[in-house]
């Protein structure tokens, strides 16, 4: 077996765990998910944010996006806004309620991630970073990874 091959699967686990353990407190106290998380922040880092820009960053289905964000709406945490320029789309927003949320959802995200990684000294997890950072940057470059 190559070395690539127990480093993907140290990765995935390591990650696995991270995203139950960070979801189970988010949830616990303030009922959303991590995935409903990153979606927020999503919406409210990018400028016009559209479903589209939502499938491009996180590499999953134009299907799975539009059903999150139909609950986020439902929720009342987004809406979805005419676009501007393109009648067929539409551009996503967050409510007052969902920039709240948001707002008292990222330092419980942090902190449950500086916790849990602890045990790593700072500069690894530096390296680390920018590992993956270049890693992520090759895979996206050569559009590879996405559904469909």
């Amino acid at each position: 077996m190559s070395p690539v091959t127990p480093v993907f699967l140290d990765l995935v686990r390591v990650e696995t765990r991270l995203y139950n353990a960070v979801g189970a407190r988010l949830r616990a106290e303030h009922g959303l998910t991590l995935g409903q998380f990153e979606f927020l922040h999503i919406i409210d880092r990018v400028d016009g944010c559209r479903v589209l820009d939502i499938v491009g960053e996180l590499a999953i289905t134009v299907g799975a996006v539009s059903k999150a964000v139909d609950r986020l709406v439902a929720a009342d945490w987004c809406v979805r806004v005419a676009h501007p320029q393109d009648r067929r789309s539409s551009v996503l927003r967050l409510t007052p309620e969902g920039t709240k949320v948001l707002a008292a959802s990222r330092p419980v995200v942090e902190s449950a991630l500086t916790s849990l990684t602890g045990a790593v000294p700072a500069a690894d997890l530096r390296r680390l970073a920018a590992t993956l950072a270049a890693l992520r940057a090759s895979l996206e470059a050569d559009d590879r990874g996405r559904p469909g």
